[in-house]
């Protein structure tokens, strides 16, 4: 089968989950389905980081479309014109499109995945024009495509309640988690820790860009007012968005400013061993399709602090800590909670979300995309 991949969302280090996503389901749909070809169809900004990532895999192929997707209206072009044109002599047998819209044309079947409707539940997080523009594009691609990939039930009960599609035609895909966060696995670079926080201080850790529903804003208030009863700093890992305001506004309050410490990016092996080496790590978020940096904490072997809201406790299970009160001090309660268990029982906790983390693999998690594809290939025939 020859598998055509729409990687024209994917902006490198902008995109958050979905990147994460689309780079471990293509490198593990690679290694364990030979037999099958791969045609990847990039744009100037991730061709080079996808052909690294998958250069060693006989069965990948490369279709550069020559734009630049982060100008987002060059990305809409060349995806709903550039795109048909450039698999039209490919022979392709499905068309998948990973990042929430697809071709209104296509010469195969298509399938798409839907991560979330973040942008109909939390409109703040976009101006009108970009709600307006993707709720055309994501609902075209719900009725033209045969079938829908999401991440999670949450996600896909939210699909069907806004009547982009009946239950029948969506498919639930977990997301997995890297191994590499096991300490068992990968040990750091030695010195990187001292790099992130001064003096090698305990530290409690979010990794999360700036959105509104992300409610970074609520953790820093959170820890404003414990800072004076705990020795722990606290780590910030996310660029700004439209919610930096508020987050400003929170760490004005905080009355030691050396204990706080923001990086918009970290290098992969850095941001492991700054899980690894964390306290606790806290996830204030109303709205995930998946919420994967719970399951990254957890295999790190860190206690998780998170909402009941969402997908949420479909990630967290029973092994995160679940705060009722999405507020600063319902936040503080909890981490004052978590930080005062006793060594067993702390061993305990993260012994056991260790062991629930390692349910969620990327190699599960490309069996069935694989799957997928192959039976609305054989249903478009």
């Amino acid at each position: 089968m020859r598998i055509g991949v729409n990687t024209l969302f994917l902006v490198p280090g902008d995109v958050g989950g979905t990147e994460i996503y689309l780079r471990k389901t293509l490198e593990e749909m690679a290694a364990q389905f030979p037999e099958h070809t791969i045609v990847l169809f990039t744009a100037k900004d991730n061709d080079e980081m996808l052909r690294s990532d998958l250069k060693k895999f006989r069965n990948v192929e490369y279709r550069l479309i020559p734009v630049r997707v982060a100008i987002r209206p060059l990305r809409i072009a060349a995806e709903q014109v550039l795109l048909p044109l450039k698999a039209m002599g490919e022979a392709l047998d499905v068309m998948w499109s990973p990042g929430y819209t697809a071709p209104f044309f296509s010469f195969c079947p298509q399938l798409v995945t839907i991560h979330d409707l973040q942008y109909l539940s939390i409109p703040e997080d976009m101006n009108w024009l970009e709600r307006w523009t993707l709720n055309i594009l994501v609902r075209s691609a719900c009725h033209r495509c045969c079938h829908i990939i999401t991440i999670s039930k949450f996600s896909k009960e939210e699909i069907v309640r806004h009547g982009f599609a009946s239950a029948e035609k969506i498919t639930v895909v977990y997301e997995g988690v890297d191994t590499i966060f096991n300490p068992k696995w990968f040990a750091g670079l030695i010195g990187y820790s001292s790099m992130i926080v001064p003096s090698g201080n305990p530290y409690i850790l979010c990794v999360a860009h700036t959105y509104p529903h992300k409610n970074v804003h609520l953790l820093v208030e959170a820890f404003r007012l414990i800072e004076d009863q705990i020795p722990h700093h606290l780590v910030l890992v996310g660029k700004a968005r439209r919610g930096e305001d508020e987050v400003d506004r929170s760490l004005a309050e905080v009355k030691d400013q050396s204990k706080v410490h923001r990086y918009p990016f970290l290098a992969f092996p850095v941001l492991v061993q700054t899980f690894q080496k964390a306290d606790l790590f806290v996830l204030p978020s109303v709205h995930e399709g998946f919420g994967l940096p719970i399951l990254e904490a957890m295999m790190a072997g860190v206690p998780v602090i998170t909402t009941a809201l969402a997908s949420l406790p479909e990630v967290g299970g029973k092994l995160a800590t679940y705060v009722s009160d999405v507020s600063g001090s319902g936040i503080a309660s909890a981490i004052l909670e978590l930080l005062e268990l006793s060594p067993t029982r702390r061993d305990k906790l993260c012994r056991n979300g260790r062991l629930w983390a390692e349910r969620f693999s990327w190699r599960a998690s490309a069996a069935t995309t694989m799957k997928t594809l192959l039976a609305a290939c054989k249903k478009g025939e």
